[in-house]
């Protein structure tokens, strides 16, 4: 009996720790007037960063947490901080950084989403956010091992973090009704961004960027500041001066002994819809190069990707040579062969250190060559990157 009771006291313990827990985070919460909570298939760690720069020209104060390429902690003044993580990911650091914006006495914060689980998009809204307004860029196919099988099951789930009472802005249109259903049964206002507010975002808008923006990010973003007494042109403004998140899509040129190598970072799209998308760019951005080289960073641990995206690249403009490197790249050859493509135009570099991969894109390559990575920014794909990055001109993609 006396472990029982002991048992029962410990456990009771523990729920009145977390209930008291709660509490206290709700009432740091609301010494946050202005809460945004973004989430989406593509793009919210960019219509995060857009949002928060939108914000501080319009002199709010404000932090902005993104989990994109690599976690950052943006602070009112525009620097930037690495998220430290002891160990791996978890929602539950959304309230180590509320208390952060709470300390720097901020009047807004923006913060990405960090679940995937649709049950945890739905518990990181309710308990660690409660947004005053909502943003959904997109639904579209990924990481349909946990929000599939199909992309309107992500769209269900995405829907889970739709906040309660407030408002909640999107640019999906494909699955605008699923999160409108949500909206209602949660006394939400949906706010969409229409073909016609993507249409104002002129080429001269997008020209003030040093990177590849899309026009739907930056309609959402000048919406949500609009609505939030931000004028256009200031909002416009921040967003221009704002650096953008380490996996956004820029060009490196170089000339490696009289070889010219294009490598385009498109490594942070990694559903097929987006990186055909990208790839079509690429190829319009540089159409007169004699050798195209597409890099696929795989992962095993994402396994649906590399097979999602294998079964459509035949059907894409085509490469010369697919190289493949990460981990699991015969999920992706797999995919891919049986999908139609040439097998002698892929190359393997399974497992290979960044400097090996570089050589093996310089065996590749021809007097101009044309190299693009896709499918992973982590791991290998970020490491690649910078080996770019430090060795030759960064170009913007337009």
């Amino acid at each position: 009996m006396t472990a029982e009771l002991a048992l029962l006291g410990t456990t009771g313990a523990v729920i009145a720790g977390g209930v008291v827990e709660s509490l206290v985070h709700r009432r740091t919460l609301k010494q946050i007037p202005i809460r945004i909570h973004v989430n989406g298939t593509r793009g919210k760690s960019s219509v995060a960063r857009l949002i928060a720069a939108g914000l501080r020209a319009g002199g709010i104060r404000t932090c902005c947490k993104t989990t994109g390429t690599l976690p950052r902690m943006i602070l009112p003044d525009g620097t930037e901080y690495p998220v430290f993580r002891p160990s791996r990911a978890n929602v539950i650091e959304q309230i180590r950084i509320v208390r952060t914006a709470v300390e720097l006495e901020c009047q807004a914060l923006v913060i990405e989403c960090m679940a995937l689980i649709p049950f945890l998009q739905w518990l990181c809204e309710d308990k660690l956010v409660r947004a005053t307004h909502g943003v959904i860029t997109n639904a579209r196919e990924d990481h349909l091992d946990v929000m599939g099988p199909t992309e309107r099951d992500v769209a269900k789930a995405l829907a889970g973090m739709v906040p309660v009472g407030t408002k909640l802005y999107t640019a999906e249109r494909d699955h605008l009704d699923v999160f409108q259903a949500a909206a209602d049964d949660r006394g939400t206002e949906t706010i969409p961004v229409t073909e016609s507010d993507v249409a104002t975002i002129t080429p001269l808008d997008l020209a003030g960027f040093c990177y590849v923006e899309h026009a739907e990010n930056v309609a959402l973003a000048l919406k949500v500041c609009q609505d939030l007494g931000v004028d256009r042109g200031v909002a416009l403004r921040g967003m221009w001066e704002s650096p953008p998140d380490p996996g956004a899509m820029l060009a490196y040129e170089m000339d490696f002994f009289h070889r010219q190598i294009n490598f385009v970072n498109g490594f942070a799209a990694n559903d097929p819809e987006s990186t055909q998308r990208i790839w079509e760019m690429a190829l319009e951005r540089y159409p007169g190069v004699d050798r195209r080289i597409a890099i696929f960073n795989c992962r095993l641990d994402r396994p649906d990707r590399s097979d999602q995206l294998g079964r459509v690249v035949a059907s894409w403009p085509p490469a010369d040579k697919y190289l493949l490197i990460g981990t699991g790249t015969y999920i992706f050859a797999r995919a891919a062969t049986s999908a139609g493509m040439d097998p002698m135009k892929l190359v393997f570099a399974e497992d290979q250190p960044v400097d090996q991969v570089f050589e093996i894109i310089v065996e590749l390559s021809e007097r101009c060559s044309l190299v693009m990575g896709m499918a992973n920014i982590a791991g290998i794909g970020l490491d690649l990157v910078r080996h770019f990055a430090n060795r030759s001109i960064r170009r913007e993609l337009k």
